[in-house]
């Protein structure tokens, strides 16, 4: 055959084709670091001001365009209310952002305190008793079974 590929040619891979080498080439699961899991006990960051202006603006909003279903209609007008207010007219949102992220802070290092005081001392302790508490129980049932057997001699 003329100007055809021989056999070795036709067999040979090309190189843009080929599988990268990794994890999969050498059968080693790759080690995932997934998100550390968080603790629901833990205190809510607090809104920032323009959170707390759209909570009233979704409010006139809603009277305004009664018929209006769509969120990010609501999401761009209040952004672009938010962009067109001064700073004065800003000013009380500011504040409640403020108050809120002092009140924030202060149940955030009590949530700490708390945590690093020995929370975690507590349930183990907890535990220890009620397992302590399950053997003594278990403890009395044998005891009165073995009265009982005792009884009968």
């Amino acid at each position: 055959m003329k100007g055809g590929r021989s056999k070795t040619e036709s067999k040979r891979a090309d190189p843009r084709l080929s599988v990268k080498k990794g994890a999969a080439a050498t059968g080693k699961k790759p080690v995932k670091k997934g998100k550390a899991v968080k603790d629901p006990n833990k205190p809510k960051r607090p809104a920032s001001a323009f959170f707390i202006f759209m909570e009233d603006f979704r409010k006139q909003f809603k009277e305004k365009h009664p018929n209006n279903k769509s969120v990010a209609t609501v999401g761009k007008a209040g952004g672009d209310k938010w962009k067109s207010m001064s700073d004065a007219e800003k000013a009380p949102y500011v504040a409640k952002a403020e108050k809120r992220k002092g009140e924030y802070e202060k149940t955030l290092q009590a949530y700490n305190k708390k945590k690093d005081e020995g929370s975690d001392a507590e349930e183990e302790s907890d535990k220890s008793k009620s397992e302590v508490h399950d053997d003594e129980d278990d403890d009395d049932d044998e005891g009165s079974a073995e009265d009982e057997d005792d009884d009968e001699d």
